[in-house]
Parts: C-alpha cells; structure tokens; sequence
C-alpha cells in the first residue's frame, strides 16, 4: 500500500452514506421521470421500500439508524424527553445517544469517517476525522469540528437549516427559495468533500426534503399550487446524488436511505387535551405549558409524538397509578385509544404499542407505556394547555409515516423486511469492518 493510500485510510471497502430525510418510497417509485438516478441505483444493485421504528420521528430515527439499536439502548425516544425521575423535559442532543455511533465503531477500527448534518449529532465530535452536526446545532460555527471546516462551509453558503418559519406562509415562494439554497450548498459542501478521498466512510444527510415535505406535500398529492416547485426539488435532489455517484470509484459503493416515510396531514391531534377531556390528566396551573403542571391526580400524559405515560407511583415524582394496578390501566388507556376518532370518522390508531414490544434496554426508564403509530392524516402533537379543541389544521400540511421508507445501494443487497435498525450492519459489513453487530437489532443486507 503506497503513501498516498496510507494518507486515505485505504485498508478495505469504503462507503457514501447519503441521507434523504423523510422521502417516502412510493414518491420515488411513482416519478421515475424526476429520480432518475435512484432508479438507475436500484436497477445496478438493489432499491426498495424499508419500515421506520416506533415512534417515526427523526430525532428518534437517526440515533436509531447509525447505531443500529432502539431507543431503549441509545436513550433518545423523541424530539422531547423526560427527565429521569422527573417531571422537567429536554429536547436530546448528540450528547444524549449513549449507544456507540456507527462512525465511532469505524474510527475505533483505525478508518477513517466525514460526517454531515446529521439529527442529533450536536455538539461535534472531535475524536472522528471532522464532522458537522445538524439539526439544532445553534450555529455553524459550533457546528463545525474545526475552524478549517468552518471556513470552507462558509464560503460555500452552507445552512445549518431552511427556515422553516417561512413555510408558516401563504406565500411559500421565500420558503421554497431557502429549501433549494440549503440543498444547493448541501451538495456543494458534500462534493467537496466527497473530493477530497480522505475517509473510509462518507455520512451526509439531506434534512430540507423533510422540510419540503411538511409544508408542500398536499401540494404533491393533489397537484396544487406549488406541486412543480416540490418536483423540480427533487429532481435537483436526485440530479445531486447521480453526481455524488459519479465521484465515485469502483471500489465505493453508494447508500440511500430515508429515515421515515411521509403522507399528507389532516389534522393534528392534541393528545393531551383528549386525555384532559377523558378525565386521565388534570393540571394544577391556571394556565399550564408544561409537563410540571400536571395535577396531583392525573393518570396520564403524553409526550410527542404519540407517547403515553401512566403517571406511575415510584417512577413519576407525584405517580397516583399504582404500580400493582399498572396493567390494568394500561389497558383501560388502549381501550380509550382505540374510540378516539376524527372528524370524518376514521379512527386515530393504526397501531397501538406497548412500550416493551419496541423499548429494551439500559433507558427504557423513560420509556412510554404506549405508543400511537398514527392512521394516515393524523399528526399526534402534545402541548399541555386546557384549550378545547382536539383536532387542528396548522401551516404543516404533510407528516411522518412509519411505513414507506426507502433505500437504495449500488451494492446488491437483499431488501425485504428491512428497517432502519439494518442500515448500520449493513454499512460495517460492506466495509468489512471487524466488529461485533450481534448486540444491534437489526442484520446485514448484504447477499
């Protein structure tokens, strides 16, 4: 091996991860026309419709997808957790993952890994070979692992974020503009890197597309008014990933994947009003906004998106549920869930899990007892306050689906009933990286 494939960590199989946050599978499929170069992928080495975990939310996803295990082992369950022991919340951060992230395990077998934009990565590690963390990062100067980095993504007009604020508008014309710049100067920045042939893995994420998801997908799916912005998004999208492709040698292969599905949103659904009005949760404050203001009598909360939680006694700081009568609440709980209906009827659940079938692990003490896999159109949202109203039409018109995911690779790998949890294996064997991934939950895909 020769200096220059010293300097590169050339000691095996390298990969490009690319992360297209929220794409659902169907939309892919349904315009071979405007993705192009997916198609192309999965006709050369394998394309196809992956599921997402419990609860679907990316803050919950991405911890999931790069470390191959549920959130009872990485401690993340959504974009807003509970305290231990406690009734205060937090939104997690990188810090908050306590299972190893999958460019940790390549860095731990002496290769090396370029890390992009990824949910709940912040703050940046410095022990990998440079990264950039994504959503909620509070500045691209924090962002950023290194000044140099910092610089170069500086000049290329990188965002951390679109504006999503602009989308709150009826005119989505700004909103549309700050999507397409973010992805533009995405792509800048990956094939900058990408360029450089310094890593072993290559992990980038594309988060505007969940962006232009939630506020344009109605659009999409009944040809409104900005239905041909949202497509020639995607096909810049898809025209971007052909050249990252193309940057390529041989020896590289190539990932897409998606960490949710997506559809179109009716109505958001305030949880906790519903369990106020159904006489589970009371609240002491005149005007509550927040967990703590719960009453001394509540039964039960919930928590976005779609998580229950008994108010157990010795678990909850002020639990009125015994813990002798836990099952039978519980079950008292599902059995109001599943009358819980819309206003055109439809019922609310799809699915309604208990926290065990999908939770398991050392933080399974924050755990919810139930979670709400939501039926197509409804987006379940928390907020504690006492207004009236359950159901509501907000700016966000398209929601996470835990169904219809997708992924591509030019290697052939076998999709069928595959989830996020596949991904990280996956990646590891490809790289042929030396590492135990019998404690992850999911399998490689590699035939």
């Amino acid at each position: 091996m020769g200096l220059f494939d010293r300097l590169r960590g050339d000691d095996g199989p390298r990969v490009v991860f690319l992360g297209i946050d929220g794409v659902p599978y169907d939309l892919v499929e349904d315009h071979p026309d405007v993705f192009e170069n997916l198609h192309a992928i999965a006709a050369d080495g394998a394309g196809g419709q992956i599921s997402s975990i419990v609860p679907p939310e990316s803050s919950a996803c991405w911890p999931a997808l790069t470390t191959g295990k549920n959130p009872g082992e990485t401690g993340v369950y959504g974009f807003q957790d509970r305290k231990s022991g406690s009734y205060e919340t937090y939104v997690p951060m990188g810090a908050h993952v306590e299972a190893p992230r999958l460019w940790d395990i390549v860095t731990d077998a002496d290769r090396s890994a370029s890390v992009f934009n990824v949910p709940v990565t912040f703050p940046p590690s410095e022990t990998i070979q440079r990264q950039v963390s994504g959503f909620l990062s509070p500045s691209l100067e924090q962002a950023a692992s290194d000044p140099e980095i910092e610089a170069t993504l500086s000049d290329l007009s990188y965002n951390i974020d679109v504006d999503a604020s602009l989308g709150h508008d009826d005119d989505k014309t700004a909103f549309i503009e700050s999507a397409n710049e973010t992805l533009d100067a995405r792509y800048e920045a990956f094939r900058h890197y990408v360029e450089q042939d310094d890593w072993d893995l290559f992990f980038g994420v594309f988060m505007s597309t969940d962006r232009v998801n939630h506020f344009l997908f109605r659009d999409y799916a009944q040809d409104g008014e900005y239905a041909e912005e949202f497509l020639e998004f995607y096909s810049t999208l898809d025209d971007y990933i052909g050249e990252v492709r193309k940057q390529l040698d041989d020896e590289t292969e190539l990932v897409i994947a998606s960490d949710h599905g997506f559809t179109e949103l009716h109505h958001e659904v305030k949880c906790n009003r519903w369990l106020a009005q159904q006489g589970w949760l009371t609240y002491e404050a005149d005007e509550p906004d927040e967990l703590a203001d719960i009453g001394d009598d509540a039964r039960a909360y919930s928590l976005i998106p779609g998580r229950f939680y008994l108010n157990l006694e010795g678990r909850e700081p002020g639990g009125v549920v015994p813990e002798s009568e836990y099952e039978e609440v519980r079950e008292e709980l599902i059995a109001d869930l599943e009358t819980l209906t819309g206003p055109d009827g439809r019922a609310v659940c799809d699915r309604i899990v208990k926290g065990e079938e999908v939770f398991d692990g050392l933080h399974t003490e924050i755990a919810p007892d139930v979670v709400v896999v939501p039926a197509d159109g409804f987006d379940l949202k928390a907020g504690f306050d006492d207004g009236e109203e359950i159901f509501a039409k907000e700016a966000r018109n398209g929601m996470h689906k835990f169904g219809n995911a997708c992924l591509y690779s030019t290697a052939d790998l076998s999709i069928d009933s595959v989830d996020l949890y596949d991904i990280a294996p996956t990646i590891l064997d490809l790289m042929e990286v030396d590492t135990d991934t019998r404690e992850m939950e999911g399998r490689s895909l590699v035939s």
